[in-house]
């Protein structure tokens, strides 16, 4: 009787274990879909604006020398102009579905609606509220902790902010560089 009671305290250990190690990788998987969402929308919010548009940053005090530290950006690079995208931008996180990879079992996040309004193919995605608010709390939080993080990359990084950003600089994925550049 008393190894009937080991053997089910262990069965349910074991279980315990594997569903929340599955509930963490779920987890990880929300986090990494929310950040590559996240650089997704800011790469085409910023192709929105005019590259020509330039913005003046710096000082505008007069140097000891009589030189003033004034400098041209492109606006859509701006520090500025990038805190204000980043007030908005997890609000489109309304535009993303979640995918099930048949083969690995994780989750994946990919864009429902289209911006240019052309039909979009979603028999792989499941559309959840669920899922929406999910993604959009995720979005708010690494907003919150890696805004310095998020600026300083759109900013000055051009090529593969999605990796570097994602995968290197912030760990939120952790097996982001094994996902085609497609996948969110």
């Amino acid at each position: 009787m008393r190894e009937a009671a080991l053997l089910l305290t262990h069965c349910l250990l074991v279980c315990l274990l594997l569903s929340s190690s599955q509930a963490a990788r779920q987890g990880q998987d929300l986090r990494c879909g929310a950040c590559r969402a996240l650089v997704d929308e800011m790469e085409w919010a910023i192709s929105q604006i005019d590259p020509k548009k330039m913005i003046q940053t710096g000082s505008f005090r007069i140097n000891p020398d009589g030189s003033q530290s004034i400098r041209e950006v492109p606006l859509a690079r701006s520090e500025g102009n990038l805190l204000e995208l980043m007030e908005s931008i997890c609000e489109r996180m309304g535009d993303y579905g979640e995918r099930t990879d048949p083969s690995t079992n994780r989750k994946s996040y990919v864009r429902i609606k289209s911006r240019s309004g052309e039909a979009m193919d979603l028999s792989e995605a499941s559309l959840d509220s669920r899922v929406t608010a999910s993604m959009k709390f995720a979005c708010e939080t690494i907003v919150e902790q890696h805004e310095d993080e998020i600026i300083e990359f759109f900013a000055h990084e051009t090529d593969n902010v999605k990796d570097k950003l994602c995968s290197k600089r912030t760990d939120l994925c952790d097996h982001a560089l094994k996902m085609t550049h497609d996948e969110l």
